[in-house]
């Protein structure tokens, strides 16, 4: 896979039926020229996460897309792993939000398990966002791509931007929830920077190595 490019007017299929995270690929991807569509807007049926880690999960998605269309994908996997709950929710990241998805809900659940286990003080509520990028090829070959961001979770939830957790999670080194940050500085990603969110990492990687 190594010197694998991909060029301006080049179709990508994005593994996803997740609107949050299909505006942030489109975003980061507005500058490459590429012909974007979803697996949700193709009609694609989900594949099942049947992967215990975010890299089973991102090849499981990537694969399917490639093999239901013949042509080249690109999946995310990610979640946030809190150190107090032994990195749950990890890879059931979405699941702790129910079906339909209420994340309210999934931030109480982490709010009241750390509550059970004392963890009160910012020490103790540690947790990262990770992101794993897969870029799926229709002959069966994929590159992975990492991105992890650390910090503290805040309670109550503060800030409605983004999606998921991002209320409750603070990035090192900053004042302001995922939450309170507008997308520009979420990723906050430009050509030979790391990008601040987890999907940015993950996506200055991608970058690097393929556009």
């Amino acid at each position: 896979m190594s010197g694998f490019r991909l060029q301006r007017g080049d179709r990508l299929v994005l593994a996803t039926h997740n609107k949050g995270k299909l505006a942030e690929f489109q975003d980061m991807l507005a500058d490459f020229g590429l012909d974007i569509v979803s697996a949700g807007e193709l009609g694609l049926p989900e594949p099942e996460e049947t992967g215990t880690t975010f890299v089973e999960n991102a090849r499981l998605k990537a694969h399917a897309a490639a093999k239901a269309t013949g042509q080249i994908a690109l999946s995310d996997d990610s979640g946030i792993a809190v150190d107090a709950l032994d990195g749950a929710p990890g890879v059931y990241t979405a699941d702790w939000a129910g079906v339909p998805r209420n994340f309210t809900n999934a931030m109480q659940k982490v709010e009241d398990l750390l509550v059970e286990k004392g963890a009160v003080t910012p020490d103790q509520r540690r947790a990262q966002f990770n992101a794993i990028l897969c870029l799926a090829h229709p002959d069966g070959h994929d590159m992975i791509f990492e991105g992890v961001v650390p910090g503290t979770l805040v309670w109550p939830p503060v800030g409605d931007m983004g999606h998921g957790y991002d209320p409750m999670f603070k990035p090192d080194g900053h004042a302001k929830t995922f939450g309170q940050m507008s997308a520009a500085e979420k990723h906050s990603w430009a050509p030979g920077k790391e990008g601040l969110s987890h999907r940015a990492r993950a996506f200055a990687k991608f970058v690097k190595d393929v556009l």
